[in-house]
């Protein structure tokens, strides 16, 4: 995979997808962040579902806490692993009240010191709400560096670094969420959609009978 082929990937990618942005709902940084957190080994679809009812009583660290354990989970219980997830925003939401003026932090350092926040999720609002080239390799990310070539590796951490070290500067800002909705809508898990794909002439996928 060579810069020249790595460039018009993403040429391809940014006509196909103008407009690449997150699917979670969210109105505020803070939103967005309570929707990441719940998002884990979570459809984005559930989540909006989800964040619909509960950021319409509640969308403040003040008034998410307010809720308490009890009330937090009686919105977010369809979300897998709610229970460890509600516990992890009430301790967030604490933290944002006492340390950052309620304010979601702008710093990788300060954003994984949240629970419920590791790597991925501040790389999320880091570009996100941020607008910092950060990437933030989920399943989609992990999954298309290695198939079609753009930053293979054995670990999340491994693709991260090569996908910062390789995309074209110009795209970095949006690759994060042109790779994943290239990912989520057409080089899908099981059988990726070639004979539909912008860049199928240009990916290193091995496994042809799929054209």
């Amino acid at each position: 995979m060579n810069a020249e082929k790595r460039h018009e990937i993403f040429r391809r990618l940014s006509a196909a997808i103008p407009n690449p942005s997150t699917e979670l709902k969210h109105n505020s940084t803070f939103e967005l962040l309570i929707a990441v957190i719940l998002s884990a080994q979570a459809t984005d679809k559930g989540v909006n579902i989800v964040t619909d009812k509960l950021f319409a009583v509640a969308n403040t660290p003040a008034s998410i806490l307010a809720l308490g354990i009890d009330g937090l989970e009686s919105y977010v219980n369809r979300i897998g692993l709610y229970h460890a997830k509600a516990k992890n925003i009430l301790a967030t939401c604490q933290i944002l009240i006492n340390e950052h003026q309620s304010k979601v932090p702008n710093t990788r350092v300060a954003l994984e010191r949240l629970p419920g926040v590791g790597r991925k999720t501040a790389n999320v609002i880091l570009n996100t709400a941020f607008g910092m080239p950060t990437i933030a390799v989920d399943t989609h990310l992990f999954r298309l560096g290695n198939r079609i070539k753009l930053a293979t590796g054995k670990t999340v951490l491994e693709v991260e670094k090569k996908y910062l070290k390789t995309i074209p500067a110009a795209y970095l800002q949006d690759a994060h969420h042109l790779l994943i909705l290239h990912g989520r809508y057409t080089c899908v898990a099981r059988k990726p959609k070639c004979a539909q794909c912008c860049i199928a002439d240009l990916c290193e996928f091995n496994a042809k009978e799929y054209h």
